[in-house]
This record gives C-alpha cells, sequence and structure tokens, in this order.
C-alpha cells in the first residue's frame, strides 16, 4: 500500500518521502578486545548490537523502520540519546545509505544538521558563502544573486575579506548561519532550532528560521524541547532503540514521553 501511495504522490510531481523497512549498520571490526567491547556497549546504549563473530560486532542505528512524509507535514523527532535520532536524520539528509530497504526522497532538500559543513578555515568569509552554498546545491548564477544579500545579513562588514579562522566563535557562527539558511528548500531536515549571536542578531536569526520553516514544503525538527515541538509540528515520531515507538498527533506523543522520561 506504501509503494502505491509513493507512486502516486511521486506522479503529481508532490514533494514526499519515503523510507521502506529500512536499516543502517556499523561494523565494528576487531572486536576481541573487552575493554573496546565495552566502549561499544556504552556509546550505542540506545541502538541494537548484534555479534556476528569473535571479531565483528554489528551496531544497528535505524532498525526496519518505514515512514511515509508527505507534502505539508511539520515533522518532530523525540528520542533518548542513542534512539537513533541522528542516524534518521543522516539518512533523510543523503548523509547516510540505508544497508537494507529503500528510501526515497522527492524534493530538494538541504539539512542544517551541521551548518559549518563546508567551511573552510584558511578562506575569506565571502569565499566560504560561496563554499557553503555549493554544498547545499545552489548553482554559481543563484550563488551571485544572493551574495550581497547573504553578506549584508550577517553583518560581519569588511571582516568577509578575512580568512574565516581569523574570526571569533559568534562571528564564525553568524557566517555559518547566514550561508546555510539562504536558501528555500522544500524539505528542510534540523537537529534543534537554530539561533545565534547578540540578541539583535539572535532576534533576526529567529524571524529568518520562522520565514524557512514557513516557506518549506516539508520541515523535520528534532528536539529536546517539548514547547519547542509544540509550536512548530503537526506530527511526532518517537524512536527508541531504533525503532518507532509512537507515531501520531503532538500532544498524544509528546505527552507520552515526557511522562515516560
Amino acid at each position: 500500500m506504501e509503494d502505491i501511495v509513493g507512486a502516486f504522490l511521486i506522479g503529481c510531481e508532490m514533494t514526499v518521502i519515503q523510507l521502506n523497512n529500512i536499516s543502517v549498520e556499523f561494523p565494528i571490526y576487531n572486536s576481541f578486545n573487552r575493554s573496546f567491547k565495552n566502549r561499544v556497549l556504552d556509546v550505542a546504549t540506545g541502538g541494537r548490537i548484534e555479534r556476528r563473530s569473535d571479531r565483528l560486532v554489528v551496531v544497528r542505528g535505524i532498525n526496519n523502520v518505514s515512514l511515509t512524509f508527505r507534502e505539508g507535514e511539520r515533522i518532530g523527532i523525540i528520542g533518548h540519546n542513542g534512539s537513533g535520532k541522528t542516524t534518521l536524520l543522516r539518512v533523510l539528509s543523503g548523509i547516510y545509505r540505508p544497508t537494507h530497504g529503500s528510501a526515497l526522497i522527492e524534493g530538494q532538500s538541504v539539512s542544517l544538521i551541521n551548518i559549518n559543513l563546508g567551511i573552510d578555515p584558511d578562506a575569506t568569509g565571502r569565499e566560504n558563502i560561496k563554499l557553503r552554498c555549493a554544498m547545499m546545491g545552489m548553482k554559481p548564477s543563484e550563488i551571485a544573486n544572493k551574495l550581497d544579500e547573504i553578506a549584508d545579513f550577517s553583518g560581519l562588514g569588511d571582516f568577509l575579506d578575512m580568512p574565516f579562522r581569523t574570526y571569533s566563535s559568534g562571528m564564525q557562527l553568524r557566517l555559518a548561519f547566514s550561508a546555510s539558511t539562504a536558501i528555500q528548500p522544500q524539505i528542510l531536515i534540523m537537529d534543534e532550532w537554530l539561533s545565534t549571536g547578540d540578541e539583535s542578531f539572535k532576534e533576526r536569526a529567529n524571524e529568518r528560521m520562522r520565514s524557512l520553516v514557513n516557506s518549506t514544503k516539508i520541515l523535520i525538527l528534532a528536539s529536546h524541547s517539548r514547547s519547542l515541538l509544540e509550536q512548530n509540528v503537526t506530527r511526532v515520531i518517537w524512536l527508541e532503540h531504533g525503532g518507532v515507538r509512537m507515531d501520531g498527533m503532538p500532544d498524544e506523543v509528546l505527552a507520552a514521553y515526557f511522562d515516560h522520561a
């Protein structure tokens, strides 16, 4: 049935994400070392661990998950550390490919999981704007049209012609945020809400984030903030041990999750 729905939506050229029985596995070799095995258990408390030989342990970050996200949906992702949230976000962003099952993503997708991705510390701020925009899939002509707007929004002035490594941490975040939010994607993937800088910049950053969220066709937001999810999503998925424990209306799922926590 999911395949039929997905084919219909794709035929209508709608933005859609369809995950069919996906699993993501991470092989850990030479696991015979006992102290190493213990460290694996510590960092993967929420995942599934399978021993396949004395020298191979497989950590399964996502286990047999099927989900469909349709145009117009605002989806919240919740779960404790190790539940599979980051792995799922990276599959949706195209960073990971499922080791089992299939992931079909129809629509331009932009991930704000790591806004410093593509930044070169030795390049100037202006050069890094171009690099970051190119990483997000913008064409050279689009970057040229957006460059002045991004530069103005960052408020960095003459520092844009200085190497990125000379910036303070706050200035680095302002540049990365300004470049990363300059695009209008069909699918927006975020790990927590982005906001940075001093109070004057933070206010503009929040306004820009709200505009970006409102204009995207599918929003996927992972967060530990109940109030943030209540304000911004229409559906919540609770992950546990790499699988879906609950999927439904925000009030029902959030109440169950936070009461359980």
